[in-house]
């Protein structure tokens, strides 16, 4: 059975603020998380028809969320000029991603974690799915999620308390290509 507009509209309500903190971490800026977000929306309106309740909308979202990150880093787009005339098509009313315990320095170390790790982390965490849920969105078994998160947590706080030791190390499975490809 396909979601009914209300039923949508109070996942957009629910969920909206951390599939942006999500976004806005696996991206690292603004703008592009927006982007992120209400195409993540747009498709699963588009996509209504495949919810499944028992999954749980905030992993649903999520996994889409996921699918819209990897496009985009696969086909990146050129920068867009932001005129400040159209606004946001979907309200993401929620703390600051950048408040708290996310400063520069945590998003530094964030970037410097593997892919794998720091994605399973983020969902985690900021997309706050449960670790089941992770498994579910990441195709892998618990047990994989469970040490996934440990591991990037341990290595965060290596990253954080000696930054200047880790500072040599490189990241593994960094992102082809970078800005201006």
């Amino acid at each position: 059975m396909a979601l009914t507009l209300p039923e949508f509209n109070r996942m957009v309500v629910d969920h909206g603020p951390s599939l942006y903190r999500l976004a806005y971490r696996l991206i690292g800026d603004r703008h592009e998380a927006e982007d992120m977000v209400q195409e993540a929306f747009r498709s699963a309106w588009k996509s209504r028809q495949l919810f499944r309740p028992e999954g749980g909308p905030r992993a649903w979202l999520a996994s889409i969320l996921r699918r819209r990150v990897a496009d985009h880093w696969r086909h990146p787009r050129p920068p867009v000029v932001y005129s400040g005339e159209r606004g946001l098509e979907i309200e993401l009313n929620g703390p600051d991603p950048t408040r708290d315990q996310y400063t520069d320095e945590m998003q530094q170390a964030l970037d410097r974690l593997p892919d794998d790790l720091r994605e399973t982390l983020l969902l985690v965490v900021v997309g706050e799915l449960t670790h089941q849920e992770a498994a579910d969105t990441l195709g892998v078994p618990l047990g994989t999620v469970l040490s996934r998160v440990s591991r990037a947590r341990a290595r965060l706080r290596e990253l954080l308390v000696s930054p200047n030791k880790a500072s040599s190390r490189t990241r593994r499975g960094t992102r082809e290509g970078g800005e201006g490809s």
